[in-house]
């Protein structure tokens, strides 16, 4: 029997002094709640009781507290009625010891201000003995300038309220990404209490609505403020007009429609936008991670509990391993402690970035919606100067997550269908709408499955109608590549090195220079039908546009290497990955597995240029409605201005800037030389050409094929050689009329892209 004791003893302390832990059976609101009716009762008790009301036993309580408390009986009923609001309201802590010994503080103190100022037997036998001693050592003022701060310091304790201004979270100084709040030894050993930044939001949330909206007006560039059936979306994808799309003069504006300034810009307020909904529940924090702690021991693995964190979808548990334990003994647990918690999926983290810690991630028993109008109020979207700065949503801590698309320069979202990649994109898009007028950013979208970003289309911001044929869309990026070209022409004549030293400058107001930001929803689609095309033109945008204010934000909910290509993700390093059906695609979005243990539904893993471990983050929630309410807003404001989209059509039929690949070859170096040889020659054919211009047999073909369409030569004939159809003092080279062309656009007319700005 003792040898059992002592082994039970401990087994107790390896514990940590706690025992096998029990299961409880009312959590730690129902609790509070329970406290709070019963302290409600009371006061009303106390009250009916002065008045008779309450029966013998009534009159009986009544007169002793009379006899302790004099006259002012009245504040016992009081006191209790507060003890009743910090039940309901508070979440932290030890709520029950700090609110029964706050209200005890709380009611001598005030006993002993009434006994010292309306004198003896106003406050009954508590008063007298709270105020003579401090009478007879401090004199009448002191001992009231005592008994207050005594008064105000345990109401403050009691509604765990602080008393500065609301102004409190406009730090001069940023908190860095990686410094991040914790709940503290005492907090880890409570049971389920959530972070306290979820009571103190909307606080912070209607005052900083204030302030930004009154700095919009000031300042001018403040930062401001899914589903209707198929067939619906469908006719709104058939809307857009095929023949308006991308005209070859570029994009203008009206200027006598325009703004005076970019100060004029007022941001959508965030009242179009919803807050934060629900609150997380991670269940009994206390238990948790005593199981964490017995598992790990029972495969002789001894670690030390850390801190632990509540966040809007995952509770996260931190351990640090002693010394010598492997991080591969614990993260191969990963099943075993899944089964001790009944909770799947779980992720570890080993180590955690920046800490000696190992994080273990279960998902909470219900989840927080995260709303976009408290990420847009938050003090880091408000404070930062980056033009390009996305709202992403909120770490394991509840923390607001922010990313300059201006240093990515570049964005992959890949994940399975429903992960939430759609919304995370309309996320962003708040996020730049709410900070940029169209003076300053101009959106290109791509949208092959017409129903998510076709919305947007009547926005000021974009350049056309939501692109949703594949061909288009690879001319409009072969647009975009050429208008990178003419961007890095303006900054070589201006001597500066990149956009923003540009719009720094004085060249900037004769050639306005706004970011242009594309939006390719699906890229899979685009892959299956172009895909040489289209890497191509991705990797050559990547490469090179982030100097001059384009960027790219690429969609696909097929994260395999046929479309996520080796070249792509090469160029485009920062990633966010959505939950995945196979570590193979985890692997392939983030060159690491994890992304398949997430739990959907906005549940991100977000990988930075500039780190080489992704942070989880739950995505912010934007619904179709807030999206249709922000457009409405702004098509209201810029009604009256008259931007000129671009257009596919060429002028009088000229080629235009989107022209076909035929006609583009036009350009191609040796069709003069090729036209010369063949017109001399007599006779036309693939392996003549081969031989004379020292070209592969694609290229001949091409060249061919180019000649025949402008009448130079006849259609093939089996093995023999084409039939040249002009004579050799008759040939006009056709790419004189480009040249002249091209002359007269390098001539100054229309080569700028935003001359009408």
């Amino acid at each position: 029997m003792k040898m059992a004791r002592k082994k039970s003893k401990k087994r107790s302390q390896e514990n940590g002094g706690e025992g096998t832990e029990r299961p409880e059976f009312l959590s730690s609101e129902t609790r509070h709640s329970i406290w709070a009716v019963f302290s409600f009762a009371l006061s009303a008790l106390f009250v009916l009781a002065a008045y008779g009301k309450a029966g013998f036993v009534g009159q009986s309580l009544y007169g002793f507290f009379e006899f302790l408390f004099g006259g002012a009986f009245f504040l016992v009923p009081l006191t209790f009625f507060l003890a009743g609001l910090s039940f309901i309201f508070s979440l932290r802590t030890n709520l029950v010891a700090t609110t029964v010994g706050g209200g005890v503080i709380l009611l001598s103190s005030t006993l002993g201000v009434f006994d010292a100022v309306f004198g003896e037997k106003t406050a009954g036998l508590i008063g007298y003995v709270v105020s003579k001693p401090l009478l007879k050592l401090f004199d009448f003022w002191a001992t009231l300038v005592i008994l207050a701060a005594l008064a105000a310091t345990s109401a403050l304790l009691m509604l765990n309220v602080s008393i500065k201004p609301r102004r409190w979270f406009k730090r001069k100084e940023k908190l860095p990404d990686e410094d991040i709040s914790e709940i503290t030894e005492e907090e880890k050993n409570s049971e389920e209490e959530p972070k306290r930044y979820w009571t103190g939001i909307k606080e912070a949330a209607d005052a900083m609505r204030r302030e930004l909206m009154a700095k919009a007006e000031i300042a001018g560039h403040a930062p401001g403020a899914e589903e209707n059936d198929e067939d619906e979306k469908n006719q709104e994808a058939e809307k857009i007009s095929e023949e308006n799309v991308f005209e070859n003069s570029a994009l203008r504006f009206n200027p006598k429609n325009r703004p005076a300034s970019l100060s004029e810009f007022k941001p959508p307020p965030f009242d179009l936008l919803e807050s934060d909904k629900g609150k997380p529940s991670s269940g009994d924090i206390k238990a948790n991670s005593n199981i964490i702690k017995r598992t790990l021991q029972n495969f002789s693995i001894s670690v030390e509990m850390g801190e632990i964190s509540v966040g809007p979808s995952i509770t996260q548990y931190t351990l640090r391993p002693a010394e010598g334990i492997k991080l591969s003994r614990i993260t191969g647990l990963h099943n075993d402690l899944s089964l001790a918690l009944a909770a799947h999926p779980i992720r570890i983290e080993a180590p955690i970035p920046g800490k000696s810690l190992i994080g273990i991630e279960i998902p909470n028993k219900s989840i927080a919606l995260v709303g976009m109008s408290n990420i847009l109020s938050s003090p880091d979207y408000a404070e930062s100067s980056a033009s390009l700065f996305l709202g992403l949503g909120r770490d394991v801590t509840g923390r607001a997550v922010f990313a300059d698309l201006g240093k990515m320069p570049h964005l992959l979202v890949a994940g399975s269908t429903g992960s939430g990649k759609s919304v995370a994109i309309h996320a962003m898009m708040m996020s730049l709408l709410f900070r940029n007028p169209p003076e300053r950013l101009r959106f290109l979208m791509i949208d092959p499955k017409r129903v998510e970003l076709t919305v947007y289309s009547g926005i000021p911001h974009i350049l056309t109608p939501v692109i949703t044929d594949a061909k288009k869309a690879i001319m409009s990026l072969k647009w975009a590549v050429k208008e990178m070209e003419h961007r890095y022409e303006l900054l070589e004549e201006a001597k500066v090195r990149d956009i923003k030293s540009y719009q720094n400058s004085g060249a900037s107001a004769s050639s306005p220079m706004p970011y242009i930001v594309i939006v390719i929803d699906e890229l899979a689609d685009m892959m299956a039908a172009y895909p040489r095309e289209m890497e191509a033109s991705i990797v050559r945008l990547a490469q090179m546009s982030r100097a001059v204010g384009i960027h790219l934000i690429v969609s696909t909910q097929r994260p395999s290497v046929e479309v996520i290509t080796g070249l792509i993700k090469a160029n485009i390093t920062s990633r966010i990955a959505f939950q995945v059906a196979s570590q193979v695609d985890s692997r392939t979005i983030l060159d690491m597995a994890g992304a398949e243990k997430l739990l959907g539904n906005g549940d991100m893993l977000y990988l930075s240029g500039d780190t080489s471990k992704p942070r989880r983050l739950q995505g912010a929630f934007v619904s179709e409605s807030e999206v249709r309410k922000v457009v409405q807003h702004l098509e209201s404001q810029y009604a009256e201005s008259e931007f000129e989209s671009l257009s596919l059509e060429p002028e009088n039929g000229a080629s235009s800037i989107f022209e076909t690949e035929e006609e583009e070859d036009v350009d191609d170096e040796l069709y003069r030389e090729a036209e010369d040889v063949v017109v001399r020659a007599g006779k036309a054919s693939a392996s003549y050409l081969q031989r004379r211009l020292r070209v592969g047999y694609a290229r001949a073909a091409r060249l061919l094929d180019m000649m025949e369409s402008r009448g130079v030569i006849g259609p093939g004939d089996g093995a023999k050689p084409r039939e040249v159809l002009i004579k050799k003092d008759s040939a006009q080279d056709p790419a004189d009329g480009i040249e002249k062309e091209n002359r007269n656009e390098n001539s100054g007319e229309g080569k700028n892209f935003f001359d009408s700005f």
